[in-house]
């Protein structure tokens, strides 16, 4: 899925979960070695950013939504170039995609200007949209398979 054009059906996803979760920005990223791509990103006008400074290559070790709720107070993002500069991150919340049961392919993301505390109706419901985008990547994975 890397470097490949932008899919109405992810641009559905993330623009559904930006308007609930009303927050700047919202990212399917695809991780690699050495870079985060984003496959989708309503908010913002880059298409990656290097691996080493990326939230979501935290994010894709948990099995369960990485959540850092004001970036400024964490010791492990204070002083991060992505929270210091353009685009200030204060809020992150990011949840593994793992396709097929076992593969880590990237997240889907949540990113905020302002610090944020999500409710646990919240974090339920950031899992059930990424569990929209993992559906939808399965799809495209078996539709590719079936016509190479």
């Amino acid at each position: 899925m890397l470097d490949t054009a932008p899919e109405a059906r992810f641009d559905y996803i993330t623009k559904k979960v930006k308007k609930y979760f009303d927050v700047s920005y919202v990212l399917v990223t695809i991780i690699d070695k050495e870079r985060q791509w984003f496959k989708s990103c309503q908010g913002i006008e880059l298409s990656e950013t290097s691996r080493d400074i990326s939230f979501c290559g935290h994010a894709i070790n948990y099995n369960n939504i990485f959540y850092v709720p004001n970036a400024l107070a964490d010791e492990r993002f204070f002083d991060n170039p992505l929270v210091l500069n353009e685009p200030y991150v204060r809020f992150y919340a990011g949840v593994p995609l793992i396709i097929f049961g076992e593969y880590a392919i990237g997240t889907l993301c949540l990113i905020d200007d302002q610090p944020r505390v999500l409710s646990d109706a919240d974090l339920d419901m950031l899992q059930e949209f990424a569990n929209m985008v993992i559906f939808e990547i399965e799809q495209r994975e078996v539709e590719r398979a079936k016509h190479p």
